[in-house]
């Protein structure tokens, strides 16, 4: 019992440093497009961010009780040949596949999801170690793996039905400012409530790690998070987020910088209410990918934009691979204890530790912060590119189509007008020709012609 409690604590403090990786690797979900467009500074926006996760973890735990109370058997697990320490190991095992994970594609700057890390991680210990049986695959899949392909589509149209209202309502013809820049303020709202929702997401997945660990060991029985573990949790993933995760804010914003104000607006109201939605109703959502599905419709809803589907192509790839890879980590971790016992635990940790000194070592060389963080162009965030002259709308084609027929019209009825002139000209000119013909012949016929009477008296 003593080894099961310590085992018990181990998963805790390794939790606790996932919940640390989740918040700094997701901080660009909510922050790296106002830091792109100018809305926020680098350091305001993590700050903002932080405080808004912390609170965010508190509003509620259904995501929580999903994971803690469900989607794992613990009656199966407990059925084991050493039900005491075996659950929690299979938890440690796990937390290690999600970490590992989370640490490489961070070192990478790929913005993967630490949700299907986690689950991956758990699941594919729990396989090796209990077998299927062990997992309730119905609750895997309608409150896990359907989400996960819903929640992005379902934010990708709900940013492309608000990009293009946003749009529609600022469009001008006449040539001046449409104001569009003040959507940079929206952003500022939008983008915390992006981090609020976060915080109502990601942090109860940790907190729910920890319950299922303590109700394993018999120190709980209800699913419901205690709440020093609410408080943990909260605190830890609001440090992780003032971290900045600056390698991922890289390679998402500088991906973005081409996206518009009003885009981001939109991409990032339709991110925080998928989220918050999917909260409410216990969905274990992966917030990278929702906010990836909006930035993609957001970019479809722009005229004038183009979304390089190759390339949101192989960030979907690498979406497909988190939770299998991070699974077969957390698998082979949990043989190494199922073959080993607390021995096999020990291995893990010491291995697990030396696997995260090495990479956040190799970081150091080519060090990404809050000073060069928007200072290369990554590729798996350009996703969506914008023209910079779009071409016109049906309704501006119609506009220049009349502005043209009314300068035909226009320049038809001055010719018309000048014809006239002309005409006119020149009848006043054989007017006067004729005038003046007629003057000098009524001149020269006096001095030439003779007078009948003379003639006739010469005559005489």
């Amino acid at each position: 019992m003593e080894t099961a409690a310590l085992i018990v604590v181990l998963v805790i403090l390794l939790a606790l440093f996932f919940d640390f990786t989740n918040g700094f690797h997701d901080t660009a979900n909510a922050m790296a497009t106002p830091i792109a467009t100018g809305a926020l500074k680098p350091k305001t926006a993590v700050i903002l961010a932080a405080l808004l996760n912390l609170v965010g973890a508190f509003l509620s735990t259904e995501v929580a009780k999903t994971i803690s109370g469900g989607m794992i058997k613990e009656d199966a697990l407990m059925s084991a040949d050493n039900p005491a320490s075996l659950f929690p190991s299979l938890i440690f095992a796990g937390l290690i596949g999600a970490i590992t994970w989370n640490m490489l594609t961070w070192l990478l700057g790929l913005p993967s999801s630490s949700s299907h890390a986690l689950f991956g991680g758990l699941i594919g210990a729990t396989l090796v170690g209990a077998g299927a049986l062990a997992i309730d695959f119905g609750i895997v899949i309608t409150k896990v793996v359907l989400p996960a392909l819903i929640a992005p589509l379902t934010a990708g149209i709900i940013a492309f039905v608000v990009t293009k209202v946003a749009y529609g309502m600022t469009r001008r013809y006449d040539g001046k400012p449409d104001g569009r820049d003040g959507f940079r303020w929206g952003q500022i709202f939008t983008s915390s409530l992006v981090a609020l929702a976060h915080g109502t997401n990601d942090a109860q997945k940790t907190m729910g790690v920890i319950t299922l660990a303590l109700i394993a060991i018999g120190w709980q029985t209800a699913s419901q998070p205690q709440l020093w573990v609410v408080i943990a949790c909260a605190v830890t993933i609001a440090l992780g987020t003032y971290m900045g995760g600056w390698r991922i804010i890289r390679t998402l914003g500088k991906g973005l910088t081409d996206v518009k104000p009003a885009q981001g607006f939109a991409a990032e109201s339709s991110t925080s209410a998928t989220i918050l939605a999917s909260s409410a109703l216990g969905f274990a959502l992966s917030t990278t990918q929702v906010a990836s599905g909006s930035v993609i419709g957001s970019g479809l809803g722009r005229r004038g934009s183009k979304v390089r589907w190759g390339t949101a192509g192989r960030i979907m790839i690498g979406w497909v691979l988190t939770l299998p890879a991070a699974g077969g980590v957390g698998a082979l971790a949990a043989l190494v204890v199922v073959w080993l016992g607390t021995w096999g635990v020990v291995i893990d940790a010491v291995i697990a530790v030396a696997v995260i000194l090495g990479i956040f070592l190799r970081s150091r060389r080519d060090e990404v912060s809050a000073n060069n963080a928007m200072s290369e162009v990554a590729d798996s965030g350009t996703a969506v590119k914008v023209k910079k002259n779009p071409p016109p709308t049906r309704r501006q084609r119609m506009i220049l189509q009349a502005e043209k027929a009314a300068k035909k019209a226009e320049k038809r009825a001055q010719d018309k007008h000048h014809t006239a002139d002309v005409l006119r000209e020149k009848e006043r000119i054989d007017v006067e020709r004729k005038a003046k013909k007629s003057a000098e012949k009524a001149t020269k016929a006096p001095a030439n012609g003779s007078n009948p009477s003379n003639d006739e008296g010469g005559a005489r």
